[in-house]
């Protein structure tokens, strides 16, 4: 699967940025749906907040797959 990917473009560097990415878009997310107030609507951003940042190790190791794959088919 990662050699698909790495044909069809997608760059472990690609990869890394969605990984940063993903852990800034939760901390924006907790501030911005009510990490703080208490409530439902808050409990309901805290744990989109968190869903969002579950996807950096991923798209990490993802990267770190396509950067280890040798260069020979």
């Amino acid at each position: 699967m990662l050699r698909k990917l790495k044909s069809l473009g997608y760059s472990a560097n690609l990869s890394y940025a969605l990984g940063f990415l993903s852990v800034i878009a939760s901390i924006a997310i907790w501030f911005t749906q009510g990490g703080t107030d208490g409530g439902e609507a808050g409990a309901s951003g805290e744990r989109f907040g968190i869903f969002i940042g579950l996807w950096a190790p991923t798209f990490m190791s993802i990267g770190n797959g396509i950067d280890n794959l040798s260069d020979d088919k």
